[in-house]
């Protein structure tokens, strides 16, 4: 083979050249599908907009919101009226009639004691009354028959017919007979007085009902021995059951003593209860307990509702507004309420917390977590007293989903 066959052979043979319009077309292609790719990761990692509805803050033109509160404070529902009924005696219990929950009237039986001896105690007082009452009567017949001796005696000694000795021995049966007569009639009253201290032991094994209330607590059960006074032992009951009075309940609050002089006798509060925090009770201010405590630096402060409810029970947690007394103004505890900054919200578009709450405030597409100062509800809605203004945007709908700073999307 010759020399130019072989540099024939080395040649390489390249592809026919690409019009470059088919080129652009093919990497304009390749970079539409990659930005599409990363769009829908970004827009997939992307939190989505949370649908909600808005309402918007109107001015409380024409919607009550009660009374401003000068000074709030915490406490408990307390009866003022409640007994530990326990038995007078010590006796083991046969009978109890009462259960928790119950309503029971005063003088009620609610407990029966094993009166066994109790009535033994009767029966022998009354055997001991009927002996004296028998020794009384020999004691009045003996008397009877000294004194017309001892009368003739007399008038026999006057004129000198019997000696001094003879009257003098019918005189000492005479004193003799009329002592015997006072002593058997002591002896009888003391009898009559034995009786009634046993007929009233008989009667204590008897427990009744102190006054009208709700049973709370049942603490003793039938063979369980019962006794007024403190059992060392641990196996002995010291009382029945517990009895409230429902009509005496109110609330005791300690207000700190540097807000003590905002709060006085006969002064209109709002109570609302831990368990009812949307319900605004009307009460007043009873009386200010005249001591301060010095380890908390507070004055015990008694409040009474205005109506009973059963609702309301003992040792429930309250908070209580204390609201400027009629007639008063311009007084420095209560210049500058907020109460004419309140505006009206749904009450859908708050979560409340007592006296405060939360609402999301809807701006730029997202919603801001604002914590606001709650009043009175009505059938218009909520009214915030602090923290909005007329005419913001707020969130409604579910606010579980709701965080500050979220995405958000209106629904009409």
């Amino acid at each position: 083979m010759d020399q130019a066959s072989l540099i024939e052979q080395l040649k390489i043979e390249r592809a026919p050249p690409v019009a470059p319009r088919r080129a652009a077309l093919r990497w304009g292609a390749a970079v539409t599908l990659g930005v599409v790719a990363v769009g829908g990761a970004v827009f997939a990692w992307l939190p989505r907009a949370v649908p909600i509805r808005v309402a918007i803050a109107e001015p409380v033109a024409d919607v009550s919101v009660g009374p401003s509160s000068i000074l709030d404070a915490s406490g408990y529902v307390v009866a003022r009226r409640q007994a530990t009924v326990s038995a007078k005696i010590t006796g083991k219990v046969v009978m109890v009639g009462i259960e928790e929950g119950q309503q029971v009237e005063r003088d009620q039986v609610i407990a029966r004691l094993d009166d066994t001896n109790a009535q033994a105690m009767v029966a022998q007082a009354r055997a001991q009354l009927e002996q004296s009452k028998a020794n009384l009567v020999a004691v009045e017949v003996a008397y009877a028959n000294a004194l017309p001796t001892f009368q003739r005696n007399e008038q026999q000694f006057v004129r000198a017919v019997i000696s001094a000795q003879t009257f003098d021995t019918a005189k000492a049966s005479y004193d003799s007979a009329r002592t015997s007569l006072g002593v058997a009639r002591r002896a009888v009253e003391v009898a009559e007085a034995s009786l009634k201290l046993a007929e009233r032991n008989l009667d204590d094994t008897v427990v009744r009902a102190p006054f009208e209330g709700v049973v709370t607590v049942k603490a003793a059960q039938e063979g369980e021995m019962v006794s007024p006074m403190s059992a060392g032992g641990g196996f002995t009951r010291t009382g029945i059951g517990t009895i409230v009075d429902m009509a005496s309940l109110e609330v005791e609050v300690d207000v700190s003593e540097n807000f003590i002089n905002r709060v006085a006798p006969e002064q209109p509060v709002t109570v609302k209860l831990n368990a009812y925090p949307d319900w605004s009770i009307p009460a007043r201010v009873i009386a200010i307990i005249p001591t301060a405590d010095r380890a908390k630096a507070t004055v015990k402060v008694r409040v009474g509702f205005a109506a009973d409810d059963a609702r309301i029970l003992p040792e429930m947690g309250a908070r209580v507004a204390f609201h400027e007394a009629a007639g008063a103004s311009g007084s420095p505890a209560t210049r500058g309420s907020p109460a004419g900054r309140a505006v009206l919200v749904p009450k859908e578009a708050v979560q409340a917390d007592g006296d405060t709450g939360v609402v999301f405030v809807v701006a730029g597409g997202r919603v801001e977590r604002r914590a606001v100062r709650l009043g009175a509800q009505s059938g218009a809605g909520q009214v915030v007293l602090a923290g909005l203004t007329a005419g913001t945007r707020v969130a409604g709908g579910d606010l579980a989903a709701l965080a500050d700073g979220v995405r958000v999307r209106v629904e009409e």
